[in-house]
């Protein structure tokens, strides 16, 4: 966060479609405050009654009532999807302070819905020019949801009927440590690169991209992807998932390795001999991955 707020003063004023992310991811996370409000306790979502889910809805419906007030529609399509985050993150939070059994899957809660938004926040701060709703990723692709989907049915299954499994706290440590240190690599490696930095692979060059090689690019040349690595793999730790920690390591080690070779291609036509100079010098950061290969 501090990092973040260090961006926004280095580069100036958040845009307008910035601050009304904030605002609203904030307005949805302070569903976080309700046990206050209501008087009772931390754990209101795991606990029984109508009370503490009548609560929640009103406040969803006030939320959003308050937006399509306050927002053009343009503005409305991403603070809507802020504020779903932000009371995403909230909910997290509330699991996670309480005794609940479903502790743990409020942390991951939190981890899941915090990076989705602080990859838009983050985007709009570094490129403001690239920004749109793709940037929150929550339309990745149908594969990422997938193993998104995969992972809450796993944890359910294994809940239900091997409980003890889902109570290794020493374990989900492990896991949120893993999740903090991949996100903050990321957004270390997104802000570092600024405006270099894109979701999409360019295939052209423009007239401000440069080969950033200090910072984290001087630890690894695809910072971003590590850190994504070892977020995404921390997230089935976290969730005591054996299935999925097998499933996420093998499927994002493809993933990266593809998407590696295919960037680094368009690296080398950008910059020549100067990208292959840093490719000998500084590995890629993902095991066994070294990247594109050629015959120099």
């Amino acid at each position: 966060a501090a990092m973040m707020a260090a961006a926004v003063a280095r580069r100036g004023r958040l845009g307008q479609e910035g601050r009304a992310s904030l605002c609203s991811f904030l307005l949805g996370a302070s569903v976080a405050a309700l046990p206050l409000l209501l008087g009772s306790s931390p754990s209101l979502l795991a606990a029984p009654g109508l009370r503490g889910r009548l609560a929640l809805a009103l406040h969803v419906a006030g939320v959003n009532a308050a937006l399509l007030l306050i927002y053009p529609r343009p503005l409305y399509k991403i603070a809507i999807r802020a504020c779903f985050l932000g009371f995403a993150f909230g909910c997290g939070l509330l699991l996670s302070t309480g005794r609940s059994a479903w502790r743990h899957f409020g942390w991951y809660m939190c981890s899941l819905s915090l990076f989705h938004y602080s990859e838009y926040l983050v985007t709009a701060i570094n490129n403001p020019r690239s920004l749109s709703l793709d940037s929150f990723l929550l339309n990745h692709s149908f594969e990422y949801n997938l193993a998104a989907l995969s992972s809450w049915v796993e944890f359910t299954l294994e809940k239900l009927f091997f409980p003890e499994l889902k109570q290794i706290s020493w374990l989900s440590t492990v896991g949120l440590l893993m999740v903090i240190f991949g996100d903050c690599l990321r957004k270390a490696a997104m802000l570092t690169a600024g405006s270099n930095f894109n979701h999409i692979v360019q295939n052209e060059k423009s007239d401000t991209h440069t080969l950033v090689t200090s910072g984290v690019y001087g630890w690894f040349r695809h910072p971003s992807y590590v850190g994504w690595f070892y977020w995404s793999i921390g997230t089935q730790v976290l969730l005591c998932n054996p299935i999925c920690v097998v499933g996420y390591a093998l499927a994002s080690w493809r993933f990266f390795r593809e998407r590696i070779e295919e960037e680094e291609i368009t690296l080398i036509h950008f910059f020549g001999e100067e990208y292959l100079e840093y490719k000998r010098k500084v590995p890629s950061g993902l095991p066994f991955i070294k990247g594109v290969k050629l015959e120099l």
